[in-house]
């Protein structure tokens, strides 16, 4: 019986006609009959494996690619592990775990059979999906291997140059240091590890006896590898160059970016370089365009959220600010407003610095401040580009504060971000940059403020109950949310609460899968715009907010603990609070 006919039976397709449909689709292809349901995501990969498992009566195997022993790899080649959709797992006792995405393919099993024969080894096979083959296939180019060869090339390089006692490197000898093939492939290889670990941001820093190279996960730094410190200028300089920096210039910080393709798909390389006492620091921030812009669900909006932002974002004029320390997700959220406002009737510019992501459908600016080109010089020139929806990357001025508060009064929907602890501290924070508080209540729609957590992974996440400290914890704050949301939530005695588990082959060991954003939002009301003539301190805000039920940044946090989706740490962690 067909995959398409089972998973029919199990009721994940629905229509006897679409099975009938893919059948055909499968028999005119040259494709397998998994790779065209899993383009099509007609099944999750898993439940599809699962059944082909049964069918084959061979376990499916789960297992973490940092476990897979180099050893053990190195007994089939990695073509003959590409071409076969094959390869070496573990060592359990005489036999050799043999993962296979395929092992009713004849040809795979011949090879397989010759290869054992050859190297002299007893194997045993397992299922394994195409996702774990690709991890497992990355194996085969650690980070550590891949720029140990590297670096062996370089010292052979080195010994065959005569020695000759020489003044500092000119440029010109900068620029071919950097362009050898050995210090080339290093920072090829940083860069292509970064993106295949889903990294967000990679340093590069001097450290007195070596070049440190760290990765940041989940918005955690971690160390990778260390290279020898006099590699460190040539690593710079190949990275100054692609990103077409200055080479001969280390005395100050300079920007730049660069693009790569890599799988099939470009991405964007962001790069900083700031001085430190022991040579430059590089920090390349990794933006991946098929990850980088998201919907409000992934992003952490969710129900009265949710609402509350789609009913700002549908009038045609105002000021939606979304707010929060660096690094808390606010251009990201922007990007997604942007998403759903990218539409063919509206004319959408924006100016930032930099551009994160490129969207298609809007005219996205770059300000260059070196030149003159600043937020408040570029605004002047967007309105006369006739815009409908203008973006504004960061207010940090007088000047940029009132030209967007202007824009927004004369008919233009404006997206900007501002530097506060909270949603209430937007409107104090706008009248101490000198904005006038009867021009605020007019254009003012939203105020976001956010910060971001490690998200459990779903996979291995374990229910506890937790101290009865925290639990007090939490069923206070319970019990100061909204009444309607309070009341919908069903507490259980004793209350119990998901934490991080530990780890797996799909959070890679970290018992976290990605980050998602916790909220408060506070929108423009009419008592609100009376509390802003009259007193505009940010406690009278607060009570305003609390009024309007507003859910607090530590309250969302709590809602999304007790939906399974973060730990109780991380509400800790955002709201700066002792864990208790």
């Amino acid at each position: 019986m067909s995959l398409a006919k089972q998973l029919f039976q199990k009721g994940v397709i629905k229509n006897k006609k679409e099975v009938e449909s893919l059948e055909q689709e499968i028999r005119e292809s040259s494709e397998k009959e998994e790779e065209i349901i899993l383009k099509k995501k007609i099944a999750p990969e898993d439940v599809l494996f699962q059944i082909k498992s049964e069918n084959l009566k061979i376990p499916l195997k789960e297992i973490s690619a940092d476990k897979v022993l180099l050893k053990n790899l190195e007994l089939i080649p990695e073509e003959t592990a590409k071409y076969y959709q094959m390869i070496p797992i573990q060592k359990e006792g005489k036999f050799l775990e043999i993962g296979m995405v395929y092992p009713e393919d004849l040809k795979a099993q011949e090879a397989l059979k010759f290869l054992a024969s050859q190297e002299n080894f007893n194997y045993k096979v397992f299922l394994i999906t195409p996702t774990l083959f690709k991890e497992l296939l990355k194996q085969y180019r650690t980070l550590k291997k891949e720029v140990g060869m590297a670096l062996e090339e370089l010292e052979t390089e080195l010994k065959e140059e005569p020695s000759v006692e020489m003044g500092p490197p000119t440029e010109a000898e900068f620029k071919r240091m950097a362009e050898e093939a050995p210090i080339t492939k290093i920072v090829a290889v940083i860069l292509r590890h970064a993106v295949d670990g889903g990294a967000s941001d990679i340093h590069i820093e001097p450290t007195r006896s070596k070049l440190r190279v760290r990765f940041r996960f989940l918005g955690s730094l971690h160390s990778s590898i260390f290279l020898p410190a006099k590699v460190h200028p040539a690593v710079v300089a190949r990275i100054k160059i692609i990103s077409h920096l200055r080479i001969d210039e280390a005395r100050i910080p300079q920007d730049g970016r660069f693009s790569a393709k890599l799988y099939d798909k470009f991405i964007d390389f962001r790069v900083s370089t700031f001085p430190t006492a022991l040579g430059e620091k590089v920090v390349i921030r990794v933006l991946d365009p098929t990850t980088g812009v998201k919907e409000f669900k992934e992003l952490g909006i969710e129900s009265g959220n949710l609402a509350t932002v789609e009913e700002g974002i549908a009038k045609p004029y105002g000021l939606i600010l979304s707010t929060g320390p660096t690094g808390s997700g606010k251009t990201t959220t922007l990007y997604a407003i942007l998403q759903l406002l990218n539409k063919e009737g509206v004319n959408i510019v924006t100016l930032e610095d930099p551009v994160e992501y490129f969207m298609e459908g809007i005219n996205q600016s770059q300000v260059k401040p070196t030149i003159g080109y600043t937020f408040a010089s570029g605004l002047r020139h967007i309105l006369r580009q006739d815009p409908d929806i203008i973006m504004v990357g960061e207010v940090r001025d007088e000047e940029t504060a009132n030209l967007v508060v202007h824009a927004a009064l004369t008919g233009h929907l404006v997206l900007s971000t501002l530097h506060t602890n909270n949603a209430v501290g937007v409107i104090p924070r706008l009248i101490d940059m000198g904005i006038k508080p009867y021009l605020i209540s007019p254009t003012l729609q939203l105020a976001i403020a956010q910060r971001l957590t490690r998200k459990l992974c779903d996979n291995c996440k374990k229910k506890i109950t937790p101290s009865p400290q925290i639990q007090d914890y939490i069923l206070k704050e319970i019990e100061k949310m909204p009444p309607a949301i309070r009341d919908s939530l069903k507490i259980e005695k004793p209350l119990s609460v998901f934490t991080k588990g530990d780890g797996c082959p799909k959070c890679k060991e970290t018992g976290f899968s990605d980050r998602i954003g916790v909220f408060e939002i506070l929108k423009m009301t009419e008592s609100l715009s009376e509390i802003i003539l009259k007193e505009p301190s940010e406690a009278a805000i607060k009570r305003e907010a609390e009024k309007q039920n507003m859910i607090t940044l530590k309250q969302d946090g709590i809602l999304k603990v007790l939906n399974g989706i973060i730990p109780v740490e991380e509400v800790f962690r955002v709201s700066e609070e002792d864990n208790i």
